[in-house]
């Protein structure tokens, strides 16, 4: 292993090479990697009739076929249906209908006291779970049964998580014929666990690791132990790469598809910044094709309690969603623009003021429109963690009313019901009054301040990039040089590039199984 350089501004010369590029270190691979488990694969999909959709229908879903369009007008949005594959994408509604245009709301002044319009798209119309962690789920998992290397015969698919990640593969286990595992901490919102029960035959597919949204080590030193065992296949969404190609392929042009139609309505209307939660930091690639397309500042997310990014920090948040304690493996640190910190304290008042008559009047009675206060429940923590990011961007860069920015709401309220009603028992006991909705509303969304924000220059992207060392060389025991080749924007751009050389491999795999053309 190679020694990293020392000194400030002083790194290893890695640079990316193509032509000596080996794409199965990253889990790249677009050959088929082994013949046996591919022709076992293809077996398995032809005996349960299961087709996969390609990244390019999931970005446009009109491009789907119409028989598949037509069958899945009978089916429950939420069974575990293979069919159901083709609603991972940002075009539905509620009841399992396609939208053309993803439903989303825009927050003007009045909710969020700044004068930018910010975007949010509601993430709790995904299938299954919803949340839309299931699009990477069917991201990581798909390339890996395509090009042989995951046996649906003999493997179980392995979901580290804190939460949807791991309810998302097991729902996209199930639809592809493969045996899930979820892998997430034992104090995650009792909503996570009542669901994997209900999708999960066997108890012993729930592996319930010490701590809470913070402990992601603990995370990782149990698949450690699982991947001593060669029919465990180990889909950490911190280190695969497909987690960064599907949002990049699929997300980005949704949330594109948002900003221009807004553009239309309102000429002279900018993208000036793309918001989101670290997490695993799949869904900040959406944010490379909109800093590319339209020069969007990428910002990324994370608690203050807990603040790797900003403070080199340790602590512990409840943030759900939003993972912490390290830099994820497929996080493009050098092409971030800022680093934004968020209480826990705000996200938890604000879903308690968002879903009680108290904070609904007082929004009301601030102008902010129904259909605005009506979409607040389609809102969980870590999409009020989103909104707060995305105010707290925009007093930071001095943006005006036709600067808007765009941000995702991960998941909805209906996954931290336990969790409010512990608010609610302690915090609140004595209930939660006009005083405290005032409180809530005043200072952490109207009045909300640029404290913990960073603008990141060069020497704030190096050191950010350089605290993942611990994780990935000294924990994980990955190669010096391909930690390294990472700060090279041709390794991201070769990585984006993946989605379509992927398409042409799931058609091929469609082709030999027949199942569309039957």
């Amino acid at each position: 292993m190679s020694t990293p350089a020392t000194g400030v501004g002083s790194f290893a010369d890695v640079s990316f090479d193509p032509a000596t590029f080996d794409p199965s270190r990253f889990g790249l691979s677009t050959d088929v990697v082994d013949s046996d488990r591919y022709e076992r694969s293809v077996k398995r999909f032809r005996e349960q009739g299961i087709v996969l959709p390609t990244f390019a229908q999931l970005a446009d879903p009109s491009t789907i076929p119409d028989s598949v369009r037509s069958s899945l007008a009978g089916v429950d949005r939420n069974a575990a249906d293979a069919r159901n594959l083709f609603r991972v994408h940002w075009y539905n509604d509620l009841h399992g209908g396609t939208v053309d245009l993803p439903e989303h709301v825009v927050l003007n002044s009045e909710m969020t006291g700044v004068p930018s319009p910010i975007i949010v798209a509601f993430g709790n119309r995904f299938p299954m779970i919803g949340a839309h962690k299931v699009l990477a789920a069917y991201a990581c998992l798909v390339p890996r049964v395509v090009t042989g290397q995951y046996d649906p015969t003999i493997h179980r698919a392995i979901w580290p998580s804190t939460g949807n990640y791991a309810r998302g593969g097991v729902a996209i286990s199930r639809l592809m014929g493969c045996r899930g595992v979820a892998v997430l901490p034992e104090n995650m919102s009792r909503e996570r666990f009542d669901w994997l029960e209900e999708w999960i035959a066997d108890p012993n597919d729930v592996i319930r690791t010490t701590g809470s949204e913070s402990n992601v080590k603990e995370i990782y030193d149990a698949c450690d132990e699982l991947a001593l065992d060669s029919s465990n296949f180990i889909l950490n969404q911190f280190t695969e790469f497909a987690n960064h190609v599907g949002h990049h392929e699929v997300t980005s042009r949704a949330l594109n598809h948002l900003f221009q139609h807004h553009a239309e309505h309102k000429p002279g209307l900018r993208l000036a910044a793309f918001v989101a939660a670290s997490g695993s930091s799949g869904t900040l690639a959406a944010g490379e094709r909109l800093k590319n397309d339209h020069g969007a500042q990428i910002v990324a997310v994370e608690a203050v309690e807990c603040p790797t990014m900003l403070y080199n920090g340790y602590g512990e948040h409840n943030i759900q969603g939003i993972g912490d304690k390290h830099i994820p493996f497929i996080h493009n640190v050098m092409n971030t623009d800022l680093v934004v910190g968020v209480s826990d304290r705000s996200c938890d008042d604000l879903g308690i003021a968002f879903d009680t008559v108290e904070g609904r009047a007082r929004l009301s009675a601030a102008g902010v429109a129904n259909e605005v206060i009506d979409s607040l429940g389609h809102f969980g923590l870590s999409s009020i963690c989103n909104v707060l990011a995305a105010i707290k961007t925009a007093r930071q860069l001095d943006l005006g009313p036709d600067d808007a920015l765009v941000t995702v709401a991960t998941d909805g309220a209906e996954m931290y019901g336990s969790e409010r009603e512990s608010l609610r028992s302690g915090r609140y006991a004595k209930g939660f009054s006009a005083g405290d909705a005032e409180v809530a509303l005043t200072t952490h969304l109207w009045n909300a301040d640029t404290d913990h924000v960073e603008v990141l220059d060069q020497t704030g992207r190096n050191r950010i990039f350089n605290l993942g060392y611990y994780t990935w060389i000294e924990q994980q025991g990955v190669e010096f040089d391909d930690f390294e080749v990472r700060r090279d924007q041709a390794f991201w751009r070769h990585v984006q590039s993946m989605g379509p050389a992927w398409d042409t491999v799931i058609e091929e795999f469609n082709a030999r199984t027949g199942v569309l053309a039957g």
